[in-house]
């Protein structure tokens, strides 16, 4: 881990400088996994499963058989944990619905904007190390709401062939029967161009690793939209003298664990709380069954010592962190700075957990910067707003001259005949 103390500010952008990928080299992996998807189709997805998950599979498509089956294999623990999750989840997205509102410009002149959903949409939803349930909640229950027509759900098989249960539960509570036994790149590109068994979709959703992201970039090359450019999980955790160490490094940890390319930020302005956090780091990473993941994900953090909180927020400000939080006693105070983080959490008790699995907030945020310009994920994310207008023949009279005037000095003549022709 890397340790700044009162670092100079022309010094904050290159101090924290994410890790910079070979994007040349996975471009090129990229664009052969399309080019054989396009031409294999179903048969270039077998052969992709063996050479990356070590799958032998004779089927892509899952079965009711296996949906069914999943089901005995959750606990009952399990399952009503992520009923109530769905419940929040579902709660704070259908709160972000809005009432079509028409608006009079001039006498006779009425616009307005109407929400359509996006017929088809792709989520992805890793496998690998940690099988991602809890992001079949965040995506598909908001496409239910936003009322997408088809739903197409992606994830990896194990050795065995097999998806994890708590996937197929997951997909099944919110409606999702189109599932298909395929990850990586080649699942993107099959839900881009389609093939015998995954039809193609508009737009993708969800979180991958750096070849998944890629492919989700390449991807809108064919016209497919996406959420967001995306990259490897973070978190900035800001603290002054009230934080609790403890809690401040299992936050911290609990994105170090995601993968050994996980970044992880702490920010302090107090040396106590510093040095407590560090070795409450040392103490818990040792405990964690994931503890290798995380190392190598504290190899590569910044632990840095600032005068005041204000500078804290400009750096993080700067940074524009996938996950902020403010372990900070007058939070209340900085809500007004933060200017760019894909979702923030605060006080001592706001666990970035809590957001990742089960408060209700959306846990697909933009990473790698990208919270500069990007929201994450929500009921938005799923539908395209489509603008109406009508003009009554009084309406065109009041408005007529201003259009005229107006497509005649951009040289438009058919653009002011067109209200010309309607007022003789």
């Amino acid at each position: 881990m890397f340790i700044h103390r009162y670092p100079q500010k022309s010094t904050w952008a290159e101090l924290i400088r994410r890790p910079v990928l070979k994007k040349e080299e996975v471009s090129e992996i990229v664009s052969d996994i399309f080019k054989k998807v396009e031409r294999e189709g179903d048969q270039a997805l077998l052969e992709f499963s063996k050479k990356f998950d070590s799958a032998d599979i004779g089927s892509i498509s899952v079965s009711q058989d296996e949906i069914e089956e999943a089901e005995t294999l959750v606990s009952e623990e399990l399952k009503k944990a992520i009923q109530v999750a769905k419940e929040n989840i579902t709660l704070f997205h259908a709160s972000q619905e809005t009432e079509i509102q028409k608006i009079e410009t001039m006498k006779g002149v009425v616009c307005w904007r109407e929400n359509r959903a996006v017929e088809k949409v792709g989520i992805y939803i890793p496998g690998g190390t940690a099988p991602l349930f809890s992001t079949v909640l965040m995506l598909a229950v908001p496409a239910q709401l936003a009322g997408c027509k088809e739903i197409v759900l992606c994830t990896p098989p194990d050795k065995s062939g097999t998806i994890n249960p708590a996937i197929l539960y997951t997909a099944k509570l919110c409606g999702i029967t189109r599932i298909f036994k395929t990850g990586g790149a080649q699942a993107v590109a099959a839900m881009t161009i389609g093939t015998e068994s995954v039809p193609n979709v508009y737009k993708i959703f969800g979180p991958g690793n750096q070849f998944v992201v890629a492919a989700k970039e390449y991807a809108q090359n064919y016209g497919v939209a996406i959420d967001m450019p995306a990259g490897p999980s973070e978190v900035l955790v800001i603290a002054d003298e009230y934080a609790v160490p403890a809690f401040c490094a299992a936050d911290l940890l609990s994105q170090a664990e995601h993968g050994s390319d996980s970044q992880v930020v702490f920010i302090t302005t107090d040396l106590a709380i510093l040095n407590e956090t560090i070795e409450e780091i040392h103490s818990q990473v040792e405990k964690l069954p994931r503890n290798e993941f995380a190392q190598q994900s504290l190899d590569n953090s910044h632990f840095i010592l600032l005068n005041t909180v204000e500078e804290a927020v400009s750096l993080s400000n700067l940074y524009a962190p996938e996950h902020l939080i403010l372990a900070l006693n007058d939070f209340e105070k900085y809500i007004p700075a933060v200017q760019s983080a894909g979702s923030v959490f605060l006080g001592n008790y706001s666990c970035e957990s809590a957001g990742d699995y089960a408060s209700g907030t959306n846990h697909t945020l933009p990473t790698n910067g990208f919270a500069r310009n990007y929201s994450g994920v929500s009921l938005d994310s799923f539908v395209k707003k489509i603008t109406f207008q009508h003009l009554s023949k009084q309406g065109l009279q009041n408005l007529g001259k201003t259009i005229k005037i107006m497509a005649e000095a951009e040289g438009l003549s058919a653009h002011k005949n067109a209200v010309s022709i309607r007022l003789k």
